[in-house]
């Protein structure tokens, strides 16, 4: 038989995601994280944690679904909620969408970067029905801004803060990715390669590349 040999690829994109469709690997959506005040000020300075456990294991639990995420925590007053607006890379995704599954808290031990409970799947830990995300490496998410806050002086303080470290990292000069065009902030680190059949450097996020031998 002969071999088969090629060289580049053409991206197709995804069309926009429909809410409840299950999230296409190695996309960028937009999500939401509730927490509370004195925890918001910790995930700005230090970043997001991974939890120690939960339905879905250890992870940053985050969701596209606003209203969820405006529960958490779910002992706290409303005055001291905040439900911060993300940017969340899900890597290689995993649906979980039965009780008791075999991977509900090992799906990263498995080669997966996030998981997903699609809505109204009929899981009994979840009485609401609205889905729900878990992503296992913090470096994937990036707060964006503020999506709910009840007291609008610390809504304003900690956008302020925000955008004084998207100010920080624009003035980085790996913010924007020379070859794909993309804001390396918004959708994280670009590696750059050399392309295995002509040598010429590509970026993974490029939309297309065509080897000029």
């Amino acid at each position: 038989m002969e071999e088969v040999t090629f060289s580049g690829w053409t991206a197709v994109e995804e069309k926009k995601l429909h809410s409840g469709e299950k999230p296409t690997n190695e996309k960028v959506y937009t999500m939401y994280h509730g927490t509370n005040l004195k925890n918001a000020q910790d995930i700005i300075t230090n970043g997001f944690k991974r939890s120690s456990d939960g339905l879905l294991g250890p992870g940053i639990y985050v969701s596209r679904n606003i209203e969820k995420a405006k529960c958490y925590p779910l002992t706290a007053d409303k005055k001291d909620k905040i439900v911060f607006k993300l940017k969340v890379r899900v890597g290689k995704v995993k649906k979980i969408d039965t009780d008791n599954h075999p991977l509900q808290k090992s799906w990263h031990q498995n080669g997966y970067d996030s998981c997903w409970v699609p809505p109204k799947c009929g899981m009994n830990a979840i009485k609401s029905g609205r889905e729900e995300d878990c992503v296992w490496d913090p470096t994937r998410i990036v707060v964006v801004d503020v999506a709910c806050c009840m007291d609008d002086k610390t809504r304003w303080d900690i956008r302020k803060q925000l955008r004084k470290i998207a100010g920080a990292k624009n003035h980085c000069a790996k913010e924007w990715c020379s070859l794909c065009q993309q804001n390396t902030v918004d959708v994280g680190s670009h590696p750059i390669l050399s392309c295995w059949t002509c040598a010429q450097q590509i970026c993974p996020f490029q939309k297309k590349h065509v080897c000029h031998k």
